[in-house]
């Protein structure tokens, strides 16, 4: 069998320039980490500023009157109330309540832009053409790509170029020029960190990413970092902890259903496993995902399985690493609703050995999101 080769983004030259050590993710050749290393990367984003290549991820934008009405039939998610250059993060739910991607949507002037994980994107396209096709204009956006600037810093260094996106609150959007590019920018990020999402001309993107590195508080970090940062923040990663299998009640993302789409709701349900999500609203779920900090020093990987006292199993994780901010191990998992109480302790199963994690509250290090 032939295996399709690895895609590439337009950073990749850059990459290997920077000595980069490349792998394959979602079908791209990425880099997982530069020379200076995860750990070096991760401390660096937590207190300047570092510059993300995510332009494997898919962009789409769709594009009609009732493009906000027709999104909403696929999402439990308030899209029609969005204002412009608002932001909201969403799910596709399929029959059953399970969670087919999760996605960021931005209501721009003339459109809607949504951004998809790059396993997803080609599922995500079809989906979305597929279901709602005849009631607006599904256009993916392969000519951009997508650099994250995440940090403290980040605003001090991206507002060299443009001043405006200082401007910008979390979870908002805007036009800007930047190195000469025509780019859309987003205040947000996967670091848990203030920060920007910026969809930028393909072309233009090495260039752009070239004169940001050249700022004093900017340096290059790879998904080695992204990954160790989002853990830390306790934000999911789609495929891992969470999938088809698992709503986003049962992933404690209820906040990301708004009242108008709840049971008693202007607009309620109408979307695919609306039954079981409202069911789940009103009454406890089985299982939980939770939080979970390692009492030993030894990392608690995803697949671990949990155990209880009495030796039973009741779950698994599904991310785990040592936080280079908290210092400890960390790792969040699924566990039955009646072991995923703060504070109570439970065993993991690492090569052969039970080794005591508490749960824990979600996230492991505070938000640093700017609101305004």
């Amino acid at each position: 069998m032939s295996v399709a080769p690895l895609l590439k983004t337009p950073l990749h030259a850059l990459h290997l320039e920077l000595g980069a050590r490349m792998v394959p993710f979602a079908g791209y050749e990425m880099p997982v980490q530069y020379p200076a290393g995860i750990l070096a990367e991760h401390q660096w984003c937590r207190a300047s500023a570092a510059l993300f290549d995510v332009s494997h991820m898919g962009q789409v934008r769709l594009v009609g009157d009732d493009a906000a009405a027709a999104l909403e039939t696929l999402v439990p998610v308030d899209v029609q109330g969005l204002g412009v250059g608002k932001q909201r993060y969403a799910f596709f739910t399929n029959g059953t309540g399970g969670i087919l991607d999760d996605l960021m949507v931005t209501r721009r002037a003339h459109d809607l832009l949504l951004i998809v994980n790059a396993a997803c994107k080609e599922a995500d396209t079809r989906h979305l053409v597929d279901e709602i096709g005849s009631r607006c204009h599904v256009e993916p956006l392969p000519d951009r790509a997508l650099l994250a600037l995440q940090g403290p810093q980040a605003v001090a260094a991206l507002a060299r170029l443009s001043p405006g996106v200082a401007a910008l609150t979390f979870m908002t959007g805007g036009g800007f020029t930047l190195a000469g590019a025509s780019c859309y920018v987003t205040r947000s990020g996967y670091t848990g960190e203030d920060g920007f999402e910026i969809s930028v001309p393909l072309e233009s993107a090495a260039d752009l990413a070239r004169v940001l590195l050249a700022e004093p508080e900017v340096k290059p970090a790879g998904l080695g970092a992204r990954d160790t940062l989002r853990l830390e923040a306790g934000l999911c990663l789609y495929g891992h902890d969470i999938d088809t299998t698992t709503t986003p009640v049962e992933a404690g993302l209820t906040w990301a259903i708004q009242k108008v789409r709840r049971p008693g709701g202007a607009r309620a349900g109408g979307y695919p496993g609306a039954a079981t999500i409202e069911s789940q609203l009103a009454t406890a779920t089985m299982r939980r995902r939770v939080g979970l900090v390692g009492l030993e020093r030894v990392p608690v990987r995803e697949g671990a399985e949990l155990f209880d006292a009495r030796g039973h199993k009741i779950g698994r994780v599904t991310s785990g690493t040592v936080g280079p901010t908290v210092g400890q191990p960390i790792a969040m998992g699924w566990l039955g609703a009646e072991h995923a109480q703060a504070h109570h302790e439970v065993l993991a199963d690492v090569r052969g050995k039970r080794l005591p994690m508490r749960v824990t509250p979600l996230p492991f290090t505070p938000h640093r999101y700017h609101r305004g």
